[in-house]
């Protein structure tokens, strides 16, 4: 069997990210998922599935061909949907070139104290409250997803993390002992978290806490969120199998 050239389509099984390409095999139906680089994270914390849109012959016009129809593909949603993950259209540079010249440009606003690099730790904690109530009220991001599916994402986002060993699940207990007495220092210093709240609030929210009622949903036993918790680690069950109820 000759090699092809096709346009493709990748999904992923968790999230609603897609994203669009074009590929010329080296061998026929060889093992292909893209060549992701700037959200290979997606790749790698979700599942891909792959759906070949339109095959071409293996030829140099066909490949002209197999490249203008990924741009028509990719230009009613470039810039305009949140869930396509191309970052070119068409575009004469690869994204290789344009990650050196952003890495160029970066140092280059380090050294002359530009942009993000000019403002003082203040400024760039307003700015990202700012850009986050904007993204809440404007519905975007993390924001645009429902609360059952965005925790659903999460649960599934967490196992991953833990099986590749990575982020706080690639930490000693060391390390973690350190980063959680540094967290709670800087909170104490900051008069954040539980430092930025008075003592009746914390009464409260633990009131409100312990009224709680979540269900093992593989026992049916019911407990407070810390008793249920208990409950399932003697019993090696897994944490998140549970509901609440009220």
């Amino acid at each position: 069997m000759q090699p092809r050239i096709y346009t493709y389509k990748i999904t992923f099984e968790e999230v609603p990210y897609y994203y669009y390409g074009v590929h010329k095999e080296k061998r026929y139906n060889e093992y292909y998922m893209g060549s992701p680089k700037t959200h290979k994270w997606c790749w790698q914390f979700y599942t891909p599935k792959k759906q070949i849109l339109e095959v071409f012959n293996f030829t140099d016009e066909d490949w002209i061909k197999a490249q203008e129809v990924e741009k028509r593909l990719i230009k009613p949603v470039f810039n305009t949907d949140r869930w396509c993950l191309n970052e070119s259209c068409g575009c004469k540079f690869s994204l290789e070139l344009c990650r050196k010249n952003g890495k160029k440009q970066a140092q280059k606003n380090k050294k002359d104290k530009t942009c993000i690099f000019g403002m003082s730790k203040e400024q760039l904690s307003n700015a990202g409250k700012l850009g986050g109530k904007r993204t809440y009220e404007e519905k975007k991001g993390a924001f645009a997803i429902e609360k059952d599916v965005r925790r659903e994402i999460s649960k599934k986002t967490g196992n991953k993390i833990k099986e590749l060993g990575i982020g706080i699940c690639g930490l000693s207990f060391e390390d973690l002992s350190k980063a959680g007495k540094k967290g709670i220092e800087s909170n104490k210093i900051n008069g954040t978290g539980l430092y930025g709240i008075t003592i009746e609030q914390r009464k409260q929210n633990s009131k409100k806490l312990m009224s709680q009622r979540w269900q093992c949903t593989e026992t049916g036993f019911i407990s407070t969120v810390s008793g249920l918790t208990k409950y399932q680690k003697r019993r090696d069950i897994d944490i998140s199998k549970r509901k609440r109820l009220t």
